[in-house]
This record gives structure tokens, C-alpha cells and sequence, in this order.
């Protein structure tokens, strides 16, 4: 009866060897993945180390009367761990799976073939200092500054409808005679005119023309646009003078939270009534403010850094419903006036439960 026992013993032992050693191959295998896990939290009324690796302060004004602030206003971060030289083994992937402040993403969404890991980190920290002009001049334009803004073509596109008739630094100040006071709505207006021409006028070598230029049908997941074909930027021309000193960071997503730091430095009183508040999300000139990657590690992150609130972009409320960390509170916002208007709810201690949150959306 001994004998039976020994042979089950012996087929469970190697078992156990066949798992371990296909475990210990699983930890050495590349992956097509990389993981999403919070990264730092960095408060826009504090400081920030420079290159120097000194501390000075996030933001900082010269040319208007700043005031003493209070509490919070967190920008969040994620950090990628991964790339195309060295990617997670999937023991690593296994235990990101079953963490909640975690994601498993392709490696080709966050690296694109092609794209060298140099490459991406150049073109995050071009978006960022794009992020914090536009946060900046989404800040002034709510408190009555002119931002001299100039909408300049950077280049049209080979065989685009623009090409041949558009060159770099044109200056385009008007479309179909209404002033072009933004690329958003420069790109609005060719929208508008749904495939018809439209008339541009533009500063060209302190010359001024008007060129007109046929939109060019473009469909896409079902959306139709109206392209001109050109790269545009936005100069500005500001009374004062912001600096945003934050290294190691990329990306366009801290605006919306650049944004409110700068108005709550040049404005009396404390923004957020002295409370901790985080948030993410792009911004543009007109204070709309848009969606960002990594909405649940943010979470996360801000949850972790003590935030009680966090401002969340509407247009990512669906990655947001039912990932919510205990302890935070989240509030949905569109614009940078709903983000103040929530900022005010909080700041006087009122109910914030009446504040616009993300839901699920009915059947």
C-alpha cells in the first residue's frame, strides 16, 4: 500500500519542479508590455528641485504682486515601467495584474515602433513647456491679462490642400474675416465651414494677404474633419512674467493644474481654502481643458500623497467609474471656470457632495 503513496509523491514532486522552472523562465521572458504605476506628486504652490538640484519654487512671477497661498494643488504623474530595450518579464506583468494602482498596457501605446526611447522623452518635454504656455495663458486670459496670442504656421503638409499656398511663419490673424484669436479656434472655424473655402488672412514678411484655401475631407472612426494641412503654434505675448521650473517631467497633462497654480499665486486668499487638492488634465489657451493617459494610477498617486479632491478631466470619467481609491473624492470638470467654481465650493466649506462627479452612464 506504501508503493501507491511514494509514485504520487514522486509525480507531485515533479510538479512542483516543472511550475518552479516554468516560473523561473516566465521571469526572464520579454514581454510586449510595459506597466503603468503612479509617479510623483508635485504640489504647483511648492517647490521643485532645478537642475541644480536646488530647491525653488514650481512657479514663480515677476512684473505682478503675488500672494502667500495655502494647502495643495498637486499635479499628478505616471511613472512607465519598461521600454523597448528592457521590457517587464511576466512574473513582474502577473503581479502588476492583480494590483490595483496598476496597469498592463501594450508596448506599442506608450512606445511607438520606430520611436527610440530618446525620441519620446524629447517629444514629452516639448509638450510640456507647450503645456505651460497654454497653461499660462489660460491663467491670465481668466484674470483679464492680454496674452498677445499669434497663431503661426510652423509648415504645411506635402500635397495638403495649404501646400504651396502657406509657409512657415505666416502669421494668420483672421478666417473668413473673424479674428484668429487661437489654434482652437482656427481649427473650430475650418470645421464651420464644413468642406466650403475659407478665406485667411495672414501677416506674411509685415505684409498683409489673404490666402483662400479648400479644406480637404478627412474620416475616421466614423468622425469626418476638414483639413488644411499645417502644423501650427501658438506665440505669446505676455505682461508678465511666469516661470515653471519642473525637470524629469513630460508630457502636456499637468496644464490644467499649472493653470490654477498661477491664479492662485496672483490672486488674494487661498484657492483651495488651505485644503489638499490634486488634479490632472491638459489645458489650452481658452481654458478647455482635455484628456490624459493614466487617469487610475493618478489616483492613486493623489490618494497616496494625501489629497483629499481630485479634479478629473470629463472626458476620461469612463476609465475613471469604479476605480475611485477610498478617501478621494472626484470632480469632474471640462473647463478651467467649473475647476474654480469647484475650488470655491471647497475653499468655503461648503457641500461639496453636490459637486459634478463621474457616473455611470444610464441604459
Amino acid at each position: 500500500m506504501e508503493r501507491p503513496r511514494a509514485g504520487k509523491l514522486g509525480l507531485g514532486v515533479w510538479a512542483l519542479i516543472v511550475a518552479l522552472a516554468a516560473l523561473a523562465v516566465l521571469t526572464f521572458l520579454p514581454s510586449p508590455y510595459v506597466i503603468q504605476r503612479p509617479g510623483p506628486v508635485y504640489d504647483t504652490l511648492g517647490t521643485a528641485k532645478n537642475a541644480d538640484g536646488e530647491q525653488v519654487p514650481l512657479i514663480s512671477v515677476e512684473g505682478a504682486e503675488t500672494y502667500e497661498t495655502g494647502g495643495t494643488l498637486d499635479l499628478t504623474t505616471v511613472q512607465v515601467v519598461g521600454n523597448r530595450e528592457r521590457t517587464p518579464s511576466w512574473f513582474e506583468l502577473a503581479l502588476a495584474w492583480l494590483d490595483s494602482s496598476r496597469a498592463v498596457v501594450p508596448l506599442d501605446s506608450v512606445f511607438p515602433e520606430g520611436v527610440t526611447t530618446e525620441q519620446r522623452d524629447e517629444r514629452n518635454a516639448t509638450l510640456m513647456v507647450d503645456s505651460q504656455h497654454e497653461a499660462t495663458a489660460a491663467a491670465l486670459n481668466e484674470l483679464g491679462y492680454d496674452t498677445g496670442a499669434q497663431v503661426v504656421v510652423v509648415d504645411a503638409v506635402e500635397d495638403s490642400p495649404a501646400n504651396g499656398l502657406l509657409e512657415p511663419d505666416d502669421v494668420i490673424t483672421a478666417v473668413d474675416g473673424t479674428p484668429v484669436t487661437s489654434a482652437t479656434r482656427l481649427r473650430e472655424a475650418i470645421q464651420d465651414a464644413g468642406g466650403d473655402p475659407v478665406a485667411l488672412t495672414v501677416q506674411r514678411d509685415g505684409a498683409e494677404q489673404v490666402v483662400e484655401v479648400t479644406p480637404e475631407k478627412h474620416e475616421e472612426g466614423g468622425t469626418t474633419t476638414w483639413l488644411v494641412g499645417i502644423t501650427l503654434r501658438t506665440d505669446y505675448d505676455f505682461e508678465i512674467d511666469v516661470t515653471i521650473q519642473l525637470d524629469n517631467v513630460g508630457g502636456p497633462s499637468a496644464g490644467m493644474m499649472f493653470a490654477l497654480g498661477i491664479i492662485d499665486t496672483l490672486t488674494p486668499g487661498e484657492l483651495n481654502g488651505g485644503k489638499d487638492v490634486a488634479g490632472t488634465g491638459t489645458i489650452d489657451a481658452e481654458g478647455d481643458v482635455g484628456p490624459i493617459g493614466g487617469i487610475r494610477q493618478k489616483l492613486y498617486g493623489a490618494r497616496d500623497a494625501g489629497a483629499d479632491y481630485f479634479l478629473a478631466p470629463a472626458s476620461n470619467c469612463d476609465e475613471v467609474v469604479g476605480h475611485v481609491p477610498d478617501g478621494l473624492q472626484v470632480i469632474r470638470t471640462a473647463t478651467l471656470e467649473e475647476s474654480l467654481a469647484a475650488l470655491d465650493v471647497i475653499a468655503d466649506g461648503g457641500d461639496t457632495s453636490g459637486l459634478p462627479t463621474c457616473e455611470i452612464p444610464a441604459t
